[in-house]
């Protein structure tokens, strides 16, 4: 039986939802049954905003210094953010985002140092953090060069729908640009990784998307298709990569054709997220595919509209904390299973006689 992993937990931005869907997730009893969670942040935020739920009463936190003193069986938490930053519930100000840093910093240098085993991120304003000189734009980026990692997607996923990006957050304008064969490749042949490694498919089905619509209408409508999108489901398919498309987007999700894959690739943000969002918003996982560590988040944002209210769904904060550990150890198991391939595997060539 696999032991019980250590999840960090980043506050996210002070004056959003994280704090509130962070406390209503770890509400749920089975978390500490599963892994131990340390949450990175303030004692005195936990405090202020478990008094506006109020099923969380009697939540506490054990205080830690770092991981190794984390308690099994208890709720723990790192202090890394000063307790004198204001908490200004659905305003953006500056302690918000350096807070947020602050957090992020503090579990990335930890999880680096194998002192906890998956990270799950609660959101911050991107807009924020970037007035506060964070050169990266999200957290996706940040953690693609903190562990210098080349080939990375981002992926939406639920129960029902995987969906991950060839180009992330990168301005509509700039798409087309941003494409080229290589890049759908690359992308391809990662989704394709992670469906294997961390979700355990032996031979997963990607559905790649057009980016035109009607997926170009065989180039009356544009050539990317034909330029980039066909050469490169050509390319994949020769290394044995299930891989198929174009397809238009509007008909694909309309026609739910989704189901009869694995995956999807689309090639924009909002071609891929904004399906995702209407048919799995609440449930739906963020998941950084192709880095070194295990790194999760719920699908939304700060949800300063609401914060302070009490009245955020912490669903996908208590999906995000149940894939992390999901996929850690689906992780382990691809590599064990590899191993035994490789022991089992006859040398080639002529026996000795």
């Amino acid at each position: 039986m696999q032991q019980k992993i250590t999840i960090g937990i980043t506050q996210g931005d002070t004056n959003g939802v994280g704090y509130e869907v962070i406390i209503k997730a770890l509400l749920d009893n089975r978390i500490t049954e599963i892994f131990t969670p340390v949450i990175y942040g303030s004692s005195k935020f936990v405090a202020h905003y478990r008094k506006l739920i109020a099923e969380a009463e009697g939540f506490s936190v054990h205080v830690i210094n770092n991981p190794a003193e984390a308690h099994p069986k208890r709720i723990n938490l790192i202090q890394c953010v000063p307790d004198n930053f204001a908490i200004e519930p659905g305003k953006k100000t500056q302690d918000g985002a350096k807070a947020a840093l602050s957090a992020l910093q503090a579990a990335v240098a930890d999880i680096k140092a194998s002192k906890i085993q998956a990270l799950v991120t609660a959101p911050f304003n991107k807009q924020n953090v970037s007035e506060g000189g964070f050169a990266f734009p999200g957290h996706t980026e940040f953690l693609a060069n903190a562990f210098n990692a080349t080939r990375y997607i981002m992926m939406l996923c639920s129960s029902s729908l995987r969906v991950g990006v060839a180009t992330g957050h990168v301005p509509l304008a700039q798409i087309s640009e941003k494409l080229s064969t290589a890049l759908v490749v690359q992308k391809i042949e990662q989704l394709n990784d992670s469906l294997k490694n961390d979700f355990q498919m032996g031979k997963p089905k990607i559905a790649v998307l057009g980016l035109n619509p009607h997926a170009g209408d065989g180039g009356v409508l544009g050539s990317e298709e034909q330029q980039f999108i066909i050469p490169a489901l050509e390319q994949v398919a020769r290394q044995g990569i299930l891989a198929f498309g174009p397809y238009a987007a509007d008909g694909f999700f309309g026609s739910a054709s989704f189901r009869r894959f694995d995956a999807v690739l689309a090639m924009y943000h909002d071609q891929g997220l904004i399906p995702f969002k209407t048919l799995a918003f609440h449930s739906g996982v963020n998941v950084t595919a192709g880095l070194p560590i295990i790194r999760t988040s719920p699908d939304h944002g700060t949800a300063y509209d609401i914060a302070g209210t009490g009245s955020a769904s912490a669903e996908s904060m208590l999906a995000a904390l149940y894939m992390a550990n999901d996929l850690y150890k689906s992780r382990i198991q691809y590599r064990e299973l590899q191993k035994n391939m490789l022991k089992s595997t006859p040398l080639e060539g002529p026996q000795a006689g």
